[in-house]
Formats: C-alpha cells, sequence, structure tokens
C-alpha cells in the first residue's frame, strides 16, 4: 500500500471510531443514565436535569448546546476542530434522538450510574481514539480557562461541579451523588481505553549493591536494567538508581531479589502502561 493509501485507511478508522464512540456514549445515557435521572457532568448531563425539569427532548437539547459551543469554540479559540469533531458533535444527539424509546436495562440509579458511566467512558475512549470530540463542556472549559487563567482541569472540574450541584438540587441529594459516581467511573473507563489495563511495573531501585543486584535480575529475571545517576537531596552524594520495567507476573519474583540481595534497598513500585519494545509490545 502506498502512503496515501495508509492515511486514507487511518482517516477512515479514526471516522469509525467517532461514530462508534458517539453511538456508544448515546446508547449509555439513554439505556442507564437518563431514566435514572444521573447527570453525570457535560451537556449529557444538563440536558437529563432539563429533562427531568421540563421534560424537554435530551437530544435536542444536546443539540442546542453542542452546535452554539462548538461554533463559539472555533471562533473564541482560534482552532480548527476538524471534521471529526463535528461529526461527533452531530451524531451524538442525533443517535440520542433515534434510541430515546428503547428500555431501560434498569432502573437502579446506583446500577445506572456505574454502567452507564462504564459505557459512556467507552465512548468517549474510542472517540479520542478517533482524535476528536463530541463537542459540550470541554469546548466551555476551554473559553473558561482563555479568560480566566484557571487550568483546564480545574475548568472542567468547576463545570462538572455545578451539574452535579443542580442535580442535587433540582432532583434530590442522592441524585447528585449517583452523579458523581457516573463521572468518576466514566473518566477511569477512559483511562483504561485510552491507556489500557496496566499489566507491567516500573521499579525505581537504589541500592549499595547494586552491581550484584544488576545481574541477579539479569541470571534470574532476564530482564534489563537502566543505570542512572542520581544525587541525594540530603547527601548531596552521587549515586546510581536502577530502572527495572517487568510484567505483573514477575514482580513478586523481583522484590525476593531485591529482598535477598539487599534488604536495605530503597525502591519505588509504579504502574507502566504502554511499555513497547524488546521483551514487550511491538510499536
Amino acid at each position: 500500500m502506498t502512503n496515501v493509501q495508509y492515511e486514507f485507511k487511518d482517516t477512515l478508522l479514526e471516522y469509525v471510531y467517532v461514530i462508534a464512540g458517539a453511538a456508544v456514549i448515546a446508547l449509555g445515557f439513554n439505556l442507564f443514565l437518563l431514566p435514572n435521572q444521573v447527570a453525570s457532568g457535560g451537556v449529557s448531563g444538563i440536558s437529563t436535569i432539563l429533562n427531568g425539569l421540563f421534560g424537554w427532548n435530551a437530544g435536542l437539547v444536546q443539540y442546542a448546546f453542542n452546535i452554539p459551543l462548538f461554533v463559539a469554540g472555533v471562533m473564541i479559540l482560534g482552532k480548527n476542530f476538524g471534521m471529526k469533531s463535528l461529526v461527533g458533535t452531530l451524531t451524538l444527539p442525533a443517535i440520542v434522538i433515534l434510541t430515546q424509546s428503547w428500555q431501560p436495562v434498569t432502573l437502579n440509579p446506583l446500577l445506572g450510574a456505574i454502567f452507564g458511566g462504564i459505557v459512556v467512558g467507552f465512548g468517549i475512549g474510542l472517540v479520542f481514539k478517533g482524535k476528536a470530540s463530541t463537542g459540550g463542556t470541554d469546548l466551555l472549559a476551554q473559553i473558561i480557562t482563555k479568560y480566566t487563567g484557571l487550568t483546564l482541569g480545574t475548568s472542567v472540574l468547576l463545570i462538572d461541579g455545578v451539574i452535579a450541584l443542580s442535580a442535587a438540587l433540582v432532583f434530590d441529594i442522592e441524585k447528585g451523588l449517583y452523579a458523581i459516581i457516573g463521572l468518576y467511573v466514566t473518566t477511569k473507563t477512559i483511562d483504561v481505553i485510552q491507556l489500557g489495563f496496566s499489566q507491567s511495573k516500573m521499579v525505581y531501585i537504589i541500592s549499595n549493591q547494586e552491581d550484584e543486584l544488576r545481574d541477579t535480575i539479569y541470571a534470574q529475571i532476564d530482564r534489563g536494567v537502566t543505570k542512572v545517576p542520581a544525587i541525594g537531596g540530603y547527601t548531596k552524594k552521587e549515586r546510581s538508581m536502577l530502572i527495572v520495567v517487568v510484567y505483573q507476573t514477575e514482580f513478586t519474583r523481583l522484590k525476593q531479589i531485591i529482598q535477598t540481595v539487599d534488604p536495605k534497598a530503597f525502591v519505588i513500585v509504579s504502574d507502566a502502561y504502554e511499555v513497547l519494545g524488546e521483551g514487550f509490545k511491538r510499536a
């Protein structure tokens, strides 16, 4: 295949991600969130509140907010959000309208918040994989950031917090709490779709037995070790830090090796996502 063909294939796949993601978000909204009045942030949360207050069609409300926000984003922020984002902005409310008569999966608000959050987060993750958005309050958050100096994360939290508080005032306190649960589950699901489940651990080791430790890791786990120069903040002395990436199944063995070679070693462990290279996943 030529470069042009590869680019066309990649672009087509991105549109598939955007449309499929918008469809999944709409189903999560109609089957879990809206029937349980879980207003878990964003324009969908606003449409849930207005639907509960006035009985307004949620899909039309989303159009009424998304299209002006998209236009304002282009005009005020001066960015080219691209055709894919416009497709996402138009597709989501359309599918909400088309599936509004479908029967909800559950009328339990807690289950609706949890599983609605999972489904919506999965859909948003797909849209992000398509390098697009479905419009909505993420554009409003960028506008707020531009004129107030707040960070984008703070702006998003502020908007979603106001929506969750509004849900508590319009419906009841429990519905506001369910909205927070749904929002939390959504953000965590997006992380999983974007990064995948962590299958590896990154281990930082500071040891007085670094050579023996390095050789033992090579021999018993067959993992590479990176040696990084470091300076102690208190002692001001230069020493080395070893960095090792292992699968979770190898982590217990690595801890045993460290404990045996140098029980006094200083060890920091963190999750590692999408490890690429020899011995792990290929790029």
